[in-house]
């Protein structure tokens, strides 16, 4: 019985997942910020204030991040570093490779909307982004 509740349980999560289509790829252009890092245990840290964000450029599956730090007028400053980027699709499970002068890596896309972004990677880390909104004080 017990296997079977496990079993149901792992059906139930795996068809709730989003599935991420090519043209959901659009979606990673522009400025992410953290949110959340979800360990395989399930321990959450949460972060409330960033003094960094990622910037995003994506054009035919190829781009780059950028680190970018936001100021009070609406400009980012940044130094100039980009990781070079590669979606990758594997039978419809999409990645993002990155890759730089000091390695490649890359991150599976586990969620893609219009203001959220979920990224896993080999050790199961799970990053929940958030779209990000310029600093107001209206």
């Amino acid at each position: 019985m017990k296997k079977l509740i496990v079993f149901f349980g792992i059906i139930l999560f795996v068809s709730c997942q989003q599935k991420i289509n090519q043209d959901d790829i659009v979606k990673l252009n522009g400025y992410w910020e953290i949110s959340s890092v979800t360990k395989i245990d399930g321990e959450k840290k949460e972060y409330k204030v960033n003094e960094t964000i990622d910037f995003f450029e994506i054009k035919n599956n190829i781009g780059f991040r950028q680190k970018v730090m936001p100021q009070f007028d609406g400009t980012f400053k940044t130094n100039d570093i980009k990781e070079s980027i590669k979606i990758i699709d594997s039978n419809k499970i999409y990645f993002i490779q990155y890759t730089t002068d000091y390695g490649k890596w890359k991150e599976q896309v586990i969620e893609l909307k219009d203001s959220t972004l979920v990224l896993k990677n080999k050790d199961n880390l799970q990053y929940t982004y958030k779209k990000f909104k310029p600093f107001s004080f209206k």
